[in-house]
């Protein structure tokens, strides 16, 4: 008679409650019944409990993993990993483990992620550099946070810095945007996640976002510079410089990595020791050099600008 009623439970309903675990009959993952309730048992502590203070912890949200499974929506179901181990044996880890270290594939931790951040500023992240580099989502996003560093200006350059070591240390140099000072971020000028330009842009070349801050040298001019009007890092470096307005090298030697003729010009104005000559050009050559006089430099409107003076 027990075997029947029992025979009767198993094909009326669609699951079974053993201890702390749902046994679904149709091979779906087993899930803990009462969600993170289970969880919270052994990991009670900080940072874990932050987890209520984020939006992922919101059961009214149908798209929030607290709406589903609650901490295996991201963790995976993990059965083994509930139950308390006998002594001296080992306790299972769940079944998805996050972080760079982790013993779980990082293309399955960041799967995870994936499954709802896909869209948006996501749409590039497949073959994007940070993904070529097999690099984990949770290298650079910490959940159990109330707020993640990479969203707080004033932390996300940090985040950058742990990697990107060699842009850390051009920001100490004497010109640089005020990244330091959290006026400038990282993701204004690019992407982590992926772009459809180089160096992970947020625009598909490197004028278009420059121009995003600096529209004044957007143009269109009547007469146009053609190094600013192909590509700004010709000229400029964009993350710190030893030079003023971040230019690469000093005038007039920039100049004259593609105005030769002008070099050529100046070797014959060399400065004597006697006083300053009145030849055309060399007393230029001792004040500002060609900035002197050709001041814009990215292009100029003046029907008289052509050499870029007005």
């Amino acid at each position: 008679m027990k075997n029947v009623l029992l025979l009767f439970l198993l094909l009326m309903q669609p699951l079974i409650v053993i201890a702390d675990t749902e046994i679904l009959l149709d091979g779906e993952p087993q899930y803990a019944k009462r969600g993170a309730a289970t969880c919270l048992k052994c990991h009670d502590e900080l940072p874990v409990t932050l987890i209520y203070q984020t939006p992922h912890a919101q059961k009214s949200d149908k798209k929030t993993p607290f709406a589903k499974h609650e901490c295996e929506s991201c963790h995976g179901a993990s059965p083994e990993h509930i139950p308390t181990p006998s002594e001296g044996d080992k306790k299972p880890l769940p079944a998805v483990v996050f972080g760079q270290q982790s013993i779980t594939p990082i293309v399955e931790q960041n799967a995870q992620c994936l499954g709802c951040h896909q869209n948006g500023l996501r749409m590039h992240w497949h073959g994007s550099q940070h993904q070529s580099a097999d690099l984990a989502c949770a290298s650079c996003h910490k959940i159990h946070i109330k707020k993640d560093d990479v969203l707080i200006k004033e932390n996300q350059a940090s985040v950058c810095f742990s990697c990107h070591g060699k842009q850390r240390a051009e920001l100490y140099r004497r010109s640089r945007h005020p990244i330091k000072e959290a006026k400038v971020i990282c993701t204004d000028c690019h992407n982590p996640h992926g772009s459809s330009g180089e160096k992970l842009l947020v625009e598909d070349t490197i004028n278009e976002t420059c121009f995003r801050c600096h529209a004044e040298k957007r143009g269109p001019f009547l007469w146009e510079h053609p190094p600013a009007q192909e590509d700004c890092s010709i000229c400029h470096t964009p993350h710190g410089a030893n030079q003023p307005n971040l230019l690469k090298v000093r005038a007039p030697f920039l100049c004259q990595q593609c105005h030769s003729e002008a070099e050529s010009f100046h070797a014959n104005l060399l400065y004597d020791g006697k006083g300053v000559s009145s030849r055309s050009g060399q007393s230029r050559l001792l004040a500002k050099s060609c900035l002197n006089c050709h001041s814009n430099t990215h292009g100029s409107n003046h029907p008289s600008g052509v050499r870029f003076d007005r």
